[in-house]
């Protein structure tokens, strides 16, 4: 028989698959400490579990973890991480090293609907959504990295779900991954240390601070509403004025309060109009604003980042009016694991445009699928 993928189960089928052979519900949280606690996948080894159990478990169920199809290596310390699924699809992740601490960018989809203009991974459209597990295994794959490359002592302290996919499209696969990365029985991080970006699906963000509170940051890029309509779909469905109520009920985790995202693309969005308009947006939320130099990618379309002495203006505009607005110069760049940057590429791929990239994608996924 076909073997169903253990990696797909979420912890409510797990707990179902036991009732239904006759045992507790709360052997689902069990196999999950196995699984994501102590990295371990092999079923005969799940000693609380009974063997009886355990037999079922290895003979229903394929325990395969993502095949690591490419790791590329930045000058800056930092890495991506190209995954194979078990269908044949890709997904990426990249592992940032500092000295105090270790951050995880994770995807939560295979590819993107959103459709931002100036990011290369919502040129690929949306393949599928990445199960709870899949998401998860990004961060025991990254801890196994780290061991590898004999950064002793030290494992993933900070996770950020600004890789391939908007979050809250998937909604309830990512909440679920989230509960257990703050469990202080399983990855045991603290809500300010996982930070879910978004490009401001409203309904899922007030869900979002009712069921897990987490850090919260959205992808904000202009202030202006029809300017970000056309560089972002979603503000047609969702405008600026309606998110801004949203997020003002949403119960912050750091002492920052939201933070948004706002990449700088020269001659776009970083006039002085434009800093106006973000401070009058941003007045009476707490927040920071991580401005972005833009980072430039195949199919960008001419979009480049401000020049410098224009972005410290835009920045001192909202310094002096008490918004903290660090200038954030993503890792990775040099291999397309910078925001805005990630496509599933290999080396011999980064000057490809992201949708050729795509199409190479499903074609390997075509490929695999006929073996």
């Amino acid at each position: 028989m076909n073997k169903k993928i253990a990696l797909l189960m979420s912890e409510k089928d797990w707990a179902e698959w036991f009732i239904s052979k006759g045992d507790k519900g709360f052997r689902a949280r069990q196999l999950i400490d196995w699984l994501f606690l102590r990295h371990c996948f092999s079923p005969q080894d799940f000693s609380n579990i009974p063997k009886l159990l355990r037999d079922l478990l290895a003979q229903e169920f394929d325990w395969s973890i993502p095949e690591i199809d490419t790791i590329l290596a930045s000058e800056d310390g930092s890495e991506k991480i190209l995954l194979k699924l078990y269908d044949g699809r890709f997904s990426e992740c990249v592992l940032m090293p500092s000295d105090n601490r270790v951050t995880l960018c994770i995807s939560s989809q295979v590819g993107c609907r959103m459709a931002c203009t100036f990011c290369q991974t919502g040129k690929m459209g949306l393949s599928r959504n990445l199960s709870m597990g899949e998401i998860l295994i990004q961060i025991v794959i990254a801890n196994k990295r780290l061991i590898e490359r004999n950064i002793l002592e030290r494992k993933v302290t900070n996770i950020v779900f600004m890789g391939m996919g908007e979050p809250l499209d998937n909604y309830d696969n990512v909440v679920a991954a989230c509960k257990l990365m703050v469990d202080p029985k399983i990855f045991g991080l603290s809500k300010h240390k996982v930070t879910v970006s978004t490009s401001g699906l409203l309904p899922e963000i007030t869900r979002l601070g009712q069921d897990v509170p987490v850090a919260l940051a959205i992808s904000l890029h202009s202030p202006d509403e029809e300017q970000r309509s056309s560089m972002m779909p979603v503000n047609k469905k969702y405008s600026l004025a309606e998110m801004k109520k949203v997020l003002l009920e949403y119960p912050v985790q750091t002492r920052h309060g939201i933070t948004f995202e706002y990449v700088m693309i020269k001659g776009v969005n970083d006039s002085m109009t434009h800093a106006k308009k973000l401070v009058k947006f941003l007045h009476g939320m707490k927040a920071k604003v991580n401005l972005i130099p833009m980072n430039p990618h195949p199919g960008a379309d001419n979009m480049v980042a401000t020049d410098y002495d224009r972005m410290r203006d835009f920045q001192k505009y909202l310094s002096d009016r008490s918004i903290p607005a660090p200038v954030r110069y993503s890792r990775g760049q040099d291999v397309s694991a910078a925001c805005g940057q990630l496509a599933s590429k290999r080396k011999e791929e980064l000057d490809l445009p992201p949708r050729t990239v795509a199409l190479a994608r499903r074609r390997e996924y075509l490929d695999s699928k006929q073996k």
